[in-house]
């Protein structure tokens, strides 16, 4: 094919916008002619190629976009070092149904036990599956959402956070919150109750969750907000991080 004839079809390609094209048309029309390959079959070869380009574009573009603050995957878990019911049900929520249906988790458990590991994993799941998701710690949402207050914009900062499919809220129970931080927390999360998921980490047991929000009748409030149609995974247990030392001391002597 002439050099001209190829170049102007990658022009027209680039303005078009189509990624994924140019990479592979040289190779596909040195394919057609030699195979001899119908125009319908190059063409698809083609868009096809682009398609799964934009395809892994796009996992790549959510798993950035959700702010994980580390890669961690489910494949990567030593399943025998979680907590029991850690390792039961494992195998239910990675099939992601409980995002399709706008249920929570919540993982409870002491530090160390993988709670943070099956979360981040679940979300990675997510993007590759085409969910948007994102990634936080409470205390920071917690201070997002008072300066999105005092800047008379927590509102437009609600509605951004309602388009996510998962949101990751991780490390509840780590610092207490004033009065202020507890309501906001408590509204943020009761808009996306049995509409869209959430997933908490936490270390404490729910009848210590007033030692954080401070106003029991909140508390309990958010609790059975929260836990309504949602899966409470008990996660106490050895430390997981532990176990991945211990073995991994075993293997360097």
């Amino acid at each position: 094919m002439r050099n001209g004839l190829l170049n102007e079809i990658k022009e027209y390609i680039k303005e078009l916008k189509i990624p994924g094209i140019n990479q592979s048309l040289k190779t596909r029309i040195e394919e057609a002619y030699r195979l001899d390959i119908s125009y319908e079959e190059f063409l698809r070869d083609l868009f096809r190629d682009a398609y799964d380009v934009r395809k892994e574009n796009g996992k790549k573009n959510r798993i950035k976009n959700a702010n994980f603050p580390y890669k961690k995957y489910l494949e990567d878990l030593k399943t025998e070092y979680l907590p029991e019911e850690a390792r039961k049900r494992l195998k239910e929520l990675k099939t992601l149904k409980f995002i399709e249906e706008g249920k929570n988790i919540i993982f409870v458990g002491n530090p160390g036990t993988g709670k943070t590991h099956i979360s981040i994993g679940l979300g990675i799941e997510a993007c590759n599956a085409g969910y948007k998701v994102f990634f936080t710690t409470v205390p920071l949402l917690i201070n997002e959402l008072k300066e999105s207050r005092s800047e008379k914009r927590l509102r437009s900062f609600e509605k951004k956070f309602e388009k996510y499919d998962l949101i990751i809220a991780d490390e509840l129970g780590y610092i207490s919150f004033d009065k202020e931080g507890s309501e906001l927390l408590f509204t943020f999360l009761s808009l996306r109750a049995e509409r869209k998921s959430t997933i908490i980490t936490t270390n404490l047991s729910f009848d210590r969750w007033k030692e954080v929000f401070k106003d029991p009748v909140l508390t309990a409030a958010l609790i059975d907000r929260l836990t309504h149609k949602s899966y409470v995974i008990n996660m106490n247990g050895d430390s997981y991080r532990m176990k991945e030392t211990i073995e991994w001391l075993g293997k360097s002597n």
